[in-house]
């Protein structure tokens, strides 16, 4: 589930195969400000199809010249970007 107010996001649940067709359509339709950051310190459960769905709404973000920043990545979910070798592509910082 995600929730917005004023350009602040947050992510709560789980995010792994089973949900994220649904947060995909949900977060494309909510993240329209033009600087977004989403929240992710209660998500509860992760795979790694949360990694291809942070990707997803960057590569959206770029496409509407909007920019999206991912906060409080869990502990789990930080562990599959190393593993990966995608850290960068998920730290707050990497969307300027």
């Amino acid at each position: 589930m995600i929730e917005c107010k004023d350009g602040r996001c947050t992510l709560a649940g789980a995010v792994n195969l089973e949900t994220a067709l649904a947060l995909r359509e949900q977060g494309l339709r909510l993240f329209t400000t033009a600087d977004t950051v989403l929240d992710l310190s209660a998500v509860t459960e992760v795979d790694s199809t949360a990694l291809s769905l942070l990707f997803e709404w960057r590569r959206a973000a770029l496409a509407a010249n909007r920019r999206i920043r991912y906060i409080n990545l869990p502990e789990n979910l930080s562990s599959l970007a190393t593993l990966y070798g995608v850290t960068e592509l998920v730290a707050a910082d990497a969307a300027k």
